[in-house]
């Protein structure tokens, strides 16, 4: 069995690499930060221009046509440069969710190609969100419904058609919003269990988007406080040469390590339609969620108070990695599908079941 990436996919996340390096500079995640919607259309349109709007948007309607493996580098690259943009919840999420309808559905033709071309924003509210992120400047918003029976019905809903309350977060570039709406016979495109199918997927995707984002926000706060213990120095000497020091930082690089196998796990089961699935995604989900908590607090240590502070890049990637660590089910839901999992008999525990679908 081969665990590794292949080229394409390493190139593919190397390169968007060098595309944010560019251009998601902490002084411009500043800058986007303190505008009223939050997001930068100039940067949207040029991840369009890369591509990257259209990775999982099937061949027929213009876009690559690339799954859920690929994606498990590229959030990790979208957290490492904590891009102010939903990127992966409308061109991966969102996507997943209308990529599911019937070739020809009209809803399938009319948005896909607009998510390749960069001229549409999806956002997606789910249960597990309480709160929908960016439905402000969503051009499409995805609402499910319960009827009283139980059915679950799915809408799809234009953003003049919802009614918003702004709710502010402690991410300064997470919009976010409780969303009023009232659903219409026309709105409803997917309902019973061909809904629910889907439903659980986006669930699953949305919960492996922010975990991966937990990742590469873990990595970069890393990054961020290994260079500052070389060049703060007390006693003559940089922190970073004392052995507490290093310990703290250690921890920090364990614990990546360790969640990036368990991410990858995930997302195979996801691209394979595992049984297991769900209890694989909230693993992953818990595991990176720590690494990301692990990074941020010890990067505080090594920091002192002022790590906390506005002008500090540390904070950004601090308060990123807090909203998403609760993003797409919080901890205590994670937990409770994992533990659902594993305490019934057949419980997928030990190597075999680890390498084995």
């Amino acid at each position: 069995m081969d665990f590794t990436f292949t080229e394409d996919q390493v190139a593919l996340r190397d390169s968007m690499s060098r595309f944010l390096m560019t251009e998601a500079a902490p002084e411009m995640l500043r800058e986007v930060w303190e505008t009223d919607s939050g997001r930068s259309a100039e940067l949207r349109a040029k991840f369009a221009e890369q591509g990257l709007t259209g990775l999982s948007v099937p061949e027929a309607e213009g876009g690559m046509g690339l799954g859920d493996i690929d994606w498990a580098l590229m959030t990790q690259e979208l957290g490492y440069y904590a891009i102010p943009d939903s990127l992966a919840d409308t061109a991966y999420v969102a996507v997943g969710v209308l990529a599911a309808l019937p070739a020809g559905h009209a809803l399938r033709a009319h948005w896909l190609p607009k998510v390749v071309d960069g001229s549409a924003r999806i956002a997606v509210g789910h249960a597990v969100n309480p709160w929908v992120a960016d439905a402000r400047t969503a051009d499409l918003v995805i609402l499910p419904r319960r009827r009283a029976q139980g059915v679950l019905e799915l809408h799809a809903m234009s953003g003049e058609s919802v009614r918003l309350a702004p709710l502010p977060s402690i991410d300064a570039s997470r919009r976010l919003s409780v969303v009023d709406w009232s659903p219409t016979a026309l709105s409803c495109f997917a309902e019973g269990a061909a809904a629910e199918n889907v439903w659980d997927e986006a669930l699953d995707r949305g919960a492996v988007n922010a975990a991966g984002q937990l990742v590469g926000l873990a990595q970069r706060m890393l990054d961020l406080s290994v260079d500052y213990v070389a060049q703060r120095k007390q006693f003559g000497k940089p922190i970073g040469s004392f052995q507490a020091v290093k310990h703290h930082l250690a921890d920090v690089a364990t614990k990546i390590e360790f969640a990036k196998p368990v991410l990858y796990r995930a997302v195979v089961a996801l691209a394979e339609g595992d049984r297991h699935r769900a209890a694989l995604v909230s693993h992953a989900k818990l595991a990176c969620g720590d690494a990301a908590w692990t990074a941020g607090r010890k990067g505080i240590q090594v920091h002192g108070a002022m790590g906390y502070t506005w002008e500090v890049d540390l904070q950004m990637f601090m308060k990123r990695a807090w909203a998403l660590d609760a993003a797409w089910g919080d901890r205590a839901f994670h937990k409770a599908r994992l533990a659902e999992t594993l305490f019934n008999p057949g419980a997928p525990l030990g190597p075999a079941a680890t390498l084995q679908s």
